[in-house]
């Protein structure tokens, strides 16, 4: 069955000091159009998360998020003692040696200094870590498969439905096409019989009449547009991934209701034509989101 290209997926996964979130977003695009901003822990998986969205996402702009949550007992940065202490003895043997008073509010004065409220500490990803942050990539990315195919399924409803009435309106000319056809020999004789006063040979005009029906006849783009009605839908149950090949298709649909509407030579089948281009309007347009 196919597949939208438009998705939404999330997964959290918590640990002890933490929450790893992960949300991945996709729309509509001809290739794979994926961006990703990810917490700086995480920056050396980049690649790797890259290959793995790809592996189950082939089209869509998509747009990738990796962050975390800190628990509360790790939020507030910690004050760097050794710091302070070092900028106290020094602030204290300058003001002795300059005989400079010393500050009245000292935690005031140490608070501003720098680095003071500075982490020392370096942080790496540990493997136990990065397979937990794995495992919510994977889901995230499930989560948005499971969203694609559930939008495929709704198009491959609305797609059933426009064909079926393209189909139902192009059985709907036959009878007008019998009828054109006698209205052309009609006119043309009738034409004949008052603007020419002198006898004419009437199987010359009969053969001259079959020879202008002919070049009218749509039987063979009335049996084209049939059988690419046949493809659509076959093409559509094939699987995902056959977006563009579906757009191929209606592009040869439309050529063949254009061939239509310019030999019908007839007003009922001129309102049908448009009603056809009109159906089919509406498959192009949601074709475009197809992977």
């Amino acid at each position: 069955m196919i597949q939208s290209m438009t998705g939404y997926g999330k997964a959290t996964i918590t640990l002890s000091d933490k929450k790893i979130n992960v949300e991945i977003k996709s729309l509509n695009s001809k290739a794979l159009d994926l961006s990703t901003r990810i917490a700086p822990l995480y920056r050396e998986k980049e690649m790797e998360i890259r290959n793995e969205i790809s592996k189950f996402l082939e089209r869509g702009k998509i747009d990738f998020s990796l962050w975390i949550e800190k628990s509360d007992t790790d939020t507030v940065t910690p004050i760097n003692g050794a710091v302070v202490e070092g900028y106290y003895k020094q602030i204290k043997q300058l003001s002795d040696s300059l005989e400079i008073p010393m500050p009245a509010d000292w935690f005031n004065v140490l608070l501003r200094m720098p680095d003071v409220m500075t982490k020392n500490d370096v942080q790496e990803l540990s493997d136990e870590e990065w397979a937990e942050a794995h495992q919510a990539v994977e889901e995230a990315v499930q989560h948005l498969v499971d969203f694609r195919k559930q939008e495929g399924e709704a198009l491959a409803k609305k797609f059933r439905e426009k064909i079926a009435n393209i189909g139902a309106l192009l059985e709907s000319v036959t009878p007008h096409e019998e009828e054109r056809i006698e209205k052309i020999k009609t006119r043309i004789t009738d034409a004949l019989e008052k603007t020419v006063s002198v006898d004419f040979d009437k199987n010359r005009l009969e053969q001259e009449i079959i020879y202008y029906i002919e070049k009218l006849d749509i039987n063979e783009e009335k049996q084209r547009l049939a059988n690419h009605l046949k493809y659509f839908i076959n093409t559509m149950e094939d699987g995902s991934g056959q977006g563009k090949k579906l757009g191929f298709i209606a592009q040869e649909m439309g050529r063949e209701i254009n061939t239509l509407g310019s030999k019908s030579n007839n007003a009922e089948m001129q309102k049908i034509v448009v009603q056809m281009k009109d159906e089919l309007e509406q498959i192009k347009e949601q074709v475009l989101n197809v992977m």
